[in-house]
């Protein structure tokens, strides 16, 4: 695989809580290729990992999200960690951002509990993913057609269950980055929700 992505560069999305391995064995794997990889996150110069089951290390954002933008990308890799997209579904400019690779066409490869943020982005309609078993149902009730998989690729857009699955998903996901863009990431755009007003908290 080594050289299948030269020139490449892939914006890693991701904040406090992401599962360490989730984040370091694909970045390992797309930088062999020889792809770029930078990491976004929200947080301005670190983050904090998570392991299995406790804290783990601290991990460099290379971008802050606030400076980040899809046009300098090829490609978006979002790992899981249940801490980590809960937050980052929660941050408009990091589901704006996610919506903007699928809207540009670009390939985009999610691991675990990465895949909510395809649906707060609202782009798996029609789309057939996999996820961390407890997604289930989030997934489906956005549009997408879920299976239990190591690995699902849908023209452009890689899904994978669990730290297991890595190196079926390091596979395939450089295999859909090296092919570049692909229409159906755009077609399965769909318009945002709308989110609800939060009431007024009063003391």
């Amino acid at each position: 695989m080594a050289g299948r992505l030269n020139g490449k560069r892939v914006a890693i999305l991701a904040t406090d809580g992401v599962e360490q391995v989730e984040l370091e064995r694909p970045r390992q794997a797309l930088e062999s290729a020889g792809a770029e990889t930078q990491v976004v996150s929200p947080s301005e110069k670190s983050m904090r990992a998570w392991q299995i089951d406790h804290w783990g290390d601290d991990i460099a954002v290379d971008l802050p999200l606030a400076r980040a933008s899809a046009e300098d990308f090829d490609a978006l890799l979002i790992p899981g960690g249940v801490m980590n997209p809960d937050k980052l579904r929660t941050d408009e400019q990091a589901v704006s951002f996610v919506r903007a690779f699928f809207e540009k066409s670009k390939p985009v490869a999610s691991i675990c509990h990465g895949p909510w943020m395809l649906v707060e982005a609202n782009v798996v309609k029609g789309r057939e993913v996999t996820s961390w078993p407890s997604l289930e149902t989030d997934l489906e009730n956005a549009g997408a057609k879920w299976v239990d998989s190591e690995v699902v690729v849908d023209h452009g857009l890689v899904t994978s269950r669990n730290p297991g699955d890595i190196p079926a998903f390091n596979a395939k996901m450089i295999e859909e980055f090296a092919e570049g863009d692909h229409a159906e990431q755009k077609r399965s755009v769909q318009p945002r929700r709308e989110r609800a007003a939060q009431p007024e908290m009063r003391p």
